[in-house]
């Protein structure tokens, strides 16, 4: 069982290093343990780990705005930071890995406040209605974390310029902006500031899990390599293939992009965005689609060898393979 709560606080800005201290608490975290982190970042885009930077923000627009791009670890789709928005992350063992008390703590924490907030979906917590957190998950091994965003006084209006939504995925919404399916905790306490979010959010930890909380800083000597990682190109943007084809499609459980580089009939190079919460998959499809005949059949008949012990992932790659047969090249 668990034995002992943690809360820490980064105190900077800067996203490269925020992301790389959140990697570090999470393979420093006991395996009894469940930690609160609680971080910042200014004028920052941050996406899932498989999309597309250029497609899912208008980056060059970021750079010269004096803002960043960063790419997280968890799957998911892209999100704007700005000093107006608070993220949370709860590191903790596999086994003691619980979303809904998890979720529980921010809930608890806006009734403190007087706001009364109710999950939608998988992955977001919506006021009347409208999302004000999006959350994303992340394990490696028996280290797991599970991550989001508090609007609280967000500039809506950048978010708008910088990030472009499919306009399926805002079909699949309902809406026709993402500006207009997201709220800020400021539309409803108009007075509210993050330093008294964040202590209502200690304070609902504590009371969620029934156990005392440790407040600590983390060593941050180590960080500076991971922080250039994840700062870096390679990171950040990863390889343009020169594509011939592309197909995109929406599913349940996210949308999915793939490119084809196609040389004398047969698959030379793949890649495959995707904004999923499940992320294993998605890394290893263009390896499974590399050498193949550029036609239906036989993409059907390759993705057939993939197996997974996640039955979540199976269906996915069953629905990948339903979609490639059905496409006429």
């Amino acid at each position: 069982m668990l034995e002992k709560l943690t809360y820490i606080e980064s105190n900077t800005t800067n996203p490269y290093h925020n992301l790389a201290l959140e990697e570090a608490i999470l393979f420093g975290c006991g395996t009894e343990e469940c930690i609160l982190y609680l971080w910042q970042n200014e004028k920052t885009v941050v996406i899932g780990k498989n999309q597309n930077a250029w497609k899912e923000c208008r980056t060059e627009k970021l750079e010269r705005d004096g803002g960043h791009l960063a790419r997280r670890l968890s799957g998911g789709g892209a999100v704007y930071h700005d000093l107006g928005n608070l993220n949370f992350t709860f590191l903790v063992s596999r086994e003691h890995y619980d979303l809904d008390r998890q979720l529980a703590v921010i809930q608890r924490a806006l009734e403190h406040l007087g706001l009364r907030a109710e999950k939608s979906g998988r992955n977001d917590l919506l006021i009347n209605g409208k999302k004000f957190s999006g959350n994303a998950f992340y394990r490696h091994g028996d280290h797991c974390y599970h991550h989001g965003t508090i609007m609280v006084a967000v500039d809506k209006e950048r978010l708008g310029s910088y990030l472009t939504v499919s306009t399926a995925k805002l079909q699949s919404k309902g809406v026709d902006s993402v500006r207009s399916r997201v709220a800020n905790l400021t539309d409803y306490l108009p007075n509210l500031a993050i330093d008294s979010l964040k202590e209502a959010l200690r304070q609902a930890f504590g009371e969620v899990y029934g156990l005392p909380v440790e407040e600590r800083s983390q060593d941050e000597e180590e960080l500076a390599k991971r922080t250039e990682f994840f700062g870096s190109w390679e990171w950040l943007y990863g390889r343009r293939i020169p594509f011939q084809h592309e197909r995109t499609k929406k599913f349940p459980w996210g949308e999915v992009t793939i490119q084809f580089e196609v040389e004398k009939g047969r698959i030379r190079e793949a890649a495959v965005y995707s904004d999923a919460l499940k992320t294993g998959l998605i890394e290893v499809l263009p390896e499974y689609l590399k050498g193949v005949r550029f036609q239906s059949s036989s993409i059907w008949t390759e993705l057939g060898l993939y197996w997974s012990a996640d039955p979540e992932e199976e269906q996915m790659m069953m629905d990948i393979r339903k979609w490639m047969k059905e496409e006429e090249w």
